[in-house]
């Protein structure tokens, strides 16, 4: 069996990190006996040509992809372009997107063959066996397909008690490199579940109310493997990692132990930290963690079911200060009963914490319980065209505010944020900056020139002149990006010899032109047989 899974195109602007979902699903794949190929469009351009030949290399017997909303349209494209050009393929979605939207997915998408509803992996390991044999599909739990005009849907699968049982990420079917040369972290999960009901979030119906925790042996042998592949950092993209504060202080106690030394970050609640924890975790290598606040405003919080007060925000923010680590909170505009009243206490709120924050739109995705009931709150959702489901432009309007008047407010407080980094953003073109604000603008001007030789696959276009330049053709290279680009040509020299450097990108000399690709990732410079991607 073979089975060629695919990660849609996702904004870079997003920062995206190694798909960790689909490595698990690919490692599943794999556990089950499959040959797999995962065809990476997040970091290399899409196109149907690259699809298509594609698949006509690996001949696949099935072809899966995972979405979320915003890039569903994109993914199911995909995936009727593959059944397009190979008609006997199985085509096959899973993530929450489809979860949640089982009936409308499978009757407006005739090309797609099966939906994985939830928590993929025990269910892959019943139905790989049978993929060929859809008369075997209804005694497989946990998906959905057509009969006829009909949507079946069977049992709805048990959650998986034991994480532990879980193969490791399939990560060495990514193309790692180019995750790296972006500078952006790699993701890992140390437990599922959620027991938080906010209306507007879908993890607690994804993974579940009870979290299942991993040995923390286990999770750090899978950071202890990720920084292998030359990896520094690494974001844990828990539903809740302080769920439980005696598993968090194992988990540190154990990276400690074993002396691994790793930056990291972690998303968190208001209402489940406390000094203790958060000293442990800084001392453990944590130097970032994320809250999702959402709202200055009580009676919003109280409204979306958070669950959190603001003397509980503040005190968070206090003791995260106090244990040394860099703090970041999230809000939410367009939330039901939302009004100008509202949005300001939000805001002062954010100015007072005295820390980084961002606002960020309601996107009421299929599955929530903010979309479900809507009838049950002051808000109407104003389109379903799940491409502006990116919570960057206001989709939903509430009796007091317009989306007009909800895209105005956030583009004045990014502005206003805006005019306290701008003096620092000129004093670094100027060559006459702090060695801080050199970091952190050479790093966002390298990730801007990054994104552009991914997305349009710059490298893999660069066809040059052998010989022009000596042995080493990266000056011939830089000139060119430079050229195409019209960026700054020091920034480019500086930032192409760096990806050469760590050994992200190499060349081949043939015949009269030196050809650049990017490795497959730092140890191993070419793609193993029939693992190619983009």
């Amino acid at each position: 069996m073979k089975i060629a899974l695919i990660a849609p195109p996702y904004p870079l602007e997003e920062a995206p990190s190694p798909p960790l979902g689909l490595c698990y699903v690919a490692a599943a794949c794999e556990a089950a006996g499959a040959e797999v190929l995962l065809l990476d469009f997040i970091v290399s351009r899409y196109t149907p040509e690259k699809l298509r030949a594609a698949l006509d290399a690996f001949a696949p017997d099935v072809v899966g992809a995972t979405a979320v909303t915003m890039n569903f349209p994109d993914a199911v494209a995909i995936i009727r372009e593959a059944k397009a050009h190979r008609p006997a393929i199985v085509t096959m979605m899973g993530g929450p997107h489809v979860s949640f939207d089982v009936d409308n997915t499978l009757r407006r998408h005739p090309e797609l063959d099966l939906i994985v509803i939830g928590e993929g992996e025990a269910t892959l390991a019943e139905l790989i066996p049978a993929l060929k044999t859809p008369r075997r599909w209804p005694d497989i739990a946990g998906i959905a397909f057509r009969r006829g005009d009909a949507v079946v849907r069977t049992p709805e699968r048990p959650l998986i008690d034991d994480l532990n049982r879980l193969p490791l990420p399939a990560r060495h079917l990514l193309p790692m490199s180019r995750y790296q040369a972006l500078g952006f972290p790699a993701s890992i999960i140390t437990s599922r579940g959620c027991p938080n009901r906010c209306i507007f979030c879908l993890g607690r119906r994804m993974v579940g109310s009870k979290p299942r925790f991993r040995d923390p042996r286990r999770v750090v042998d899978e950071i202890a493997h990720l920084l292998t592949y030359g990896i520094s950092r690494i974001n844990i993209a828990d539903d809740l990692f302080t769920a439980d504060k005696r598993r968090v202080q194992a988990l540190c106690a154990e990276i400690t132990r074993r002396g691994v030394r790793f930056d990291w970050s972690a998303f968190a609640r208001v209402n489940t930290v406390d000094p203790a924890t958060l000293q442990a975790m800084r001392a453990a290598g944590c130097d970032s963690i994320s809250f999702g606040i959402e709202s200055g405003d009580p009676e919003i919080l109280r409204r979306v079911r958070k669950g959190i007060t603001l003397d509980q925000a503040r005190r968070a923010v206090t003791w995260s200060r106090a244990a040394g680590l860099r703090v970041h909170a999230s809000f939410m505009c367009g939330l039901p009963g939302e009004s100008p009243e509202t949005l300001a206490r939000s805001h002062r709120f954010a100015e007072e914490l005295g820390i980084e924050y961002g606002f960020h739109f309601l996107s009421p995705f299929p599955g929530t319980r903010v979309r479900e009931e809507i009838a049950e709150y002051d808000l109407e959702i104003l389109t379903d065209d799940w491409r502006q489901y990116d919570a960057n432009q206001a989709i939903v309007r509430t009796s007091r505010l317009s989306p007009e008047e909800m895209d105005r407010f956030v583009a004045e407080v990014y502005h206003r944020q805006q005019e306290k980094t701008d003096p620092m953003e000129a004093r670094y073109l100027q060559g006459d900056c702090s060695d801080q604000e050199y970091l952190m603008f050479e790093g966002l001007y390298r990730m801007r020139l990054v994104y552009r030789l991914l997305a349009e696959d710059m490298i893999e276009g660069a066809r040059l002149p052998a010989g022009a330049d000596g042995p080493d053709p990266t000056t011939a290279l830089v000139t060119h990006i430079a050229r195409t680009t019209r960026m700054d040509t020091p920034l480019v020299d500086r930032t192409i010899k760096a990806l050469v450097e760590r050994g992200y990108l190499r060349w081949e000399t043939h015949g009269e032109e030196s050809c650049w690709f990017w490795t497959y990732n730092n140890r191993l410079p070419h793609p193993p047989p029939g693992r190619a991607t983009g």
